[in-house]
């Protein structure tokens, strides 16, 4: 599949960039140095700010199609013939992260050959497409078409726009910005809760929840028209004038002059085109990049984040709690948590948050480790599973849920960015699927204690890992973070 997107993709090589426009930006260096001394201000954040709120509609869509079939899926399941069969219960779920993963695989290459831009424009259209099928089905086959429709859309979306939100915004607010990703798939999966709650009341409410999701979709679609494409992309396609002018709308004009000479230096070794086989990405210079990316998505799952979703609401069940409550209460925790990340992704920078986050799970495993030791029915039992329960999914949200989808498209080169984001992506709809499919296995065969050890186990691992290999990136320019990380021999 790979070389087959390889081959596909030379239709698409790079317009080589004129030396002697080059020449120019490095000629006037020493005096737009002069001049940004002079100007000490960093770049007006307000100027991208409306293109990356467009571009978070991707994350909202993809928390909302997570969250869609939560309350419904009973009575999607009673409408359409099957209801008390797990396995096709389960497929009306998993299907969407079969979809997701096939997405992910190919997202590298679209991006960069048709632009971050149209990656979006597209995205949007199997996520339309495929919530109308949903909406209107009347079989499970035309509800798993849907769904794995939605899938593909949502395979394509996050890394795009992680892409995107990461090439558009100045240094000194990108880590913000990059937060705004995990918010609003928080706010996705909180509205998708909230217009379910209707579902066991309303007869057929659940195809109106599948209506409402084609509603942001289209908003994409249409918003995406009037914004920028990424300076980066145009760069290396060789429409360096196009690239300037874009880079105005997003920092000004003195700026834009500034990181034109970035884009130059960051692109200088780049003479070979823009193709690269998967081999060559995996085990050439840039493997060590690669490595780190994709040891972050899988140690992110295998932390068990997704067990503890589904877990919860057996947790809350036991007390004699609604699933409501707990899917709120699980929200909740999730958004506080992305709202601490908002406000520090900046301050402390990336590899602090990542240390802190894995850290604080792993404690809060500790809990949940000793409230299974306790007697389920008792008051103390109750109390250390759900607030170890909500400590975890608000140390995950602070960290470990975020900086990865920013922290990858800052420390991947240009040349292999987009398909490199798209390998670690596929690397971690894998991991999810396959938590999501054993968990419960697992939880009967070991036991909430050794189960619970282990995840906790790779959530310590993941720290050590951090702290060896993860650089910070907070407030430095795409280039100098590429400079950082190549080895020795190429720097």
């Amino acid at each position: 599949m790979f070389g087959k997107f390889d081959r596909s993709s030379s239709m698409h090589k790079r317009v080589m960039v004129p030396r002697d426009y080059i020449n120019d930006i490095e000629d006037n260096a020493d005096s737009l140095q002069r001049s940004l001394e002079q100007d000490i201000a960093s770049p007006p954040w307000k100027l991208s700010l409306p293109h990356v709120l467009v571009a978070t509609i991707v994350p909202f869509l993809f928390g909302y199609h997570l969250g869609v079939v939560n309350e419904p899926l009973e009575t999607i399941s009673v409408d359409l013939g099957f209801h008390g069969n797990t396995m096709q219960e389960g497929l009306v779920v998993s299907t969407c992260l079969a979809g997701a993963f096939l997405g992910s695989l190919i997202s590298g290459w679209i991006a960069d050959g048709i632009g971050r831009r149209r990656s979006f424009q597209l995205c949007a259209l199997p996520m339309l497409v495929g919530a109308s099928i949903c909406a209107v089905a009347t079989s499970l086959s035309g509800m798993l078409l849907g769904r794995f429709l939605v899938g593909t859309g949502l395979g394509v979306g996050p890394p795009v726009a992680s892409l995107y939100v990461t090439e558009i915004s100045p240094a000194h607010v990108r880590g913000t910005y990059g937060s705004f990703i995990q918010i609003a798939t928080c706010f996705g999966f909180m509205a998708a809760l909230l217009i379910g709650i209707p579902v066991s009341n309303i007869f057929g409410w659940w195809r109106v929840c599948f209506w409402v999701s084609t509603i942001p979709a289209s908003m994409l679609a249409l918003l995406m028209a009037f914004c920028v494409e990424s300076p980066q992309w145009l760069y290396k396609q060789g429409r360096t004038e196009e690239a300037e002018a874009e880079l105005e709308k997003l920092v000004g004009g003195l700026h834009a002059k500034a990181a034109m000479l970035e884009l130059s230096k960051t692109d200088r070794g780049d003479e070979v085109g823009d193709t690269i086989s998967l081999v060559e990405m995996l085990c050439g210079r840039h493997g060590r990049v690669v490595f780190i990316g994709s040891s972050l998505f899988a140690l992110q799952q295998l932390s068990g984040i997704n067990a503890v979703f589904y877990f919860s609401a057996t947790v809350f069940r036991r007390a004699g709690v609604s699933s409501n409550l707990a899917n709120v209460s699980v929200g909740v925790a999730n958004m506080i948590g992305s709202f601490i990340a908002l406000v520090l992704m900046d301050k402390l920078g990336r590899k602090a948050l990542l240390l802190w986050s894995f850290f604080g799970m792993a404690v809060s495993t500790v809990i949940q480790v000793l409230a299974s030791s306790l007697p389920a029915s008792g008051p103390l039992g109750f109390y250390l599973s759900t607030s170890g329960m909500l400590l975890f999914v608000l140390m995950f949200a602070v960290g470990a849920g975020p900086v990865p989808g920013l922290l990858l498209p800052e420390i991947f080169p240009s040349r292999i960015r987009a398909k490199a984001l798209a390998f670690c992506m596929s690397v971690h709809w894998v991991l999810n699927f396959l938590v999501g499919l054993l968990f419960l296995r697992l939880l009967e065969q070991m036991g909430p204690q050794l189960l619970y050890s282990i995840f906790g186990g790779f959530c310590l691992l993941a720290v050590v890992f951090i702290k060896r290999n993860v650089l910070e990136t907070k407030g430095k320019s795409l280039h100098e973070i590429e400079i950082a990380l190549l080895p020795q021999e190429y720097s």
